[in-house]
């Protein structure tokens, strides 16, 4: 891993951010090397060199004391945007650890999007955290099946694995559910995915599950994705190409479908998956708390 200097950690404050309702973003690592087919971060936009060499922000700790103490509004601290906080060298440097017990410090809240079953090892702050504000957990998982898993996302924790933590941070009250995007197209939309995608999310304690029946592509992160088809699903590029040609969305065909069998299962076990929603719930307990100081 390499170490890089950065002048900024934390973006501008955002009142009502329609992504989960986090007020602040930050990536403590640059890269990753989880290897997932679909990676929109990828995307020339984003200007990220040698996407699967992790870096990481050397000077991260002390710039975000000093810019937590700085801000004049606490808020819900976003991580894992563009890079997974959980990638493995976090095992050795704790640097999302350190961040941890910041926002801690401070009294911030805390969103954290990942594929890994190390974020485990921090149980102990996400509850302290979720003494004073909201804490979101945002697992990602698309496919039911570990061996699909281990095609499209070879270097990281499996979903069955991935489920269990989803289990053990539930158990221990925090707020986790299912981010199940990209959905890819002609590979994992079916219903037989989704069903079971659902019913392991509701038997593992998942508060909600949060979908993208589709995937977007562009330059770039498009070319990758089209040389990970050709070596692992012959054929599909040029099934792609012929369907969705050079568009930025790709919504799967089985959508509408897809989206009746979902709405079903989510209400039947009474998942939430409606953004307002989930935001709505993460941050009831917090919010239940401030106001019990007036």
């Amino acid at each position: 891993m390499k170490w890089i200097p950065a002048k900024t950690i934390l973006s501008g404050y955002a009142e009502n951010n329609p992504w989960f309702g986090v007020n602040y973003n930050m990536n403590i690592y640059k890269g990753c090397s989880h290897g997932c087919i679909y990676c929109d971060s990828r995307s020339s936009c984003y200007r990220v060199e040698d996407f699967d060499q992790v870096r990481a922000k050397g000077n991260v700790l002390a710039l975000l004391e000093r810019e937590l103490k700085s801000k004049r509004k606490t808020g819900v601290v976003g991580l894992g945007a563009m890079s997974d906080p959980y990638n493995p060298f976090e095992k050795q440097y704790r640097l999302t650890r350190g961040t941890l017990e910041r926002i801690n410090r401070f009294g911030y809240g805390i969103a954290i999007a990942t594929k890994s079953s190390l974020i485990e090892r921090d149980i102990d702050l996400l509850k302290e955290i979720s003494r004073h504000s909201p804490v979101l957990v945002k697992i990602t998982i698309t496919a039911a099946d570990d061996a699909l898993c281990r095609k499209i996302e070879p270097n990281v924790s499996v979903s069955s694995k991935r489920l269990r933590t989803i289990k053990k941070l539930s158990q221990e009250g925090i707020f986790v559910g299912i981010l199940c995007m990209p959905v890819l197209p002609f590979i994992e939309d079916t219903e037989k995915n989704i069903s079971e995608m659902l019913d392991l999310a509701y038997e593992n304690g998942a508060k909600f599950v949060y979908p993208k029946f589709g995937v977007t592509l562009r330059e770039n992160q498009r070319e990758w994705y089209f040389d990970k088809l050709d070596m692992l699903f012959p054929s599909l590029k040029e099934e792609y190409i012929r369907y969705y040609g050079n568009s930025y969305e790709c919504i799967s065909p089985n959508a509408k479908d897809l989206w009746g069998v979902f709405r079903e299962k989510c209400n039947q076990y009474g998942l939430l998956y409606k953004m307002e929603d989930i935001v709505r719930a993460y941050k009831k307990p917090s919010q239940a708390v401030q106001l019990s100081w007036f």
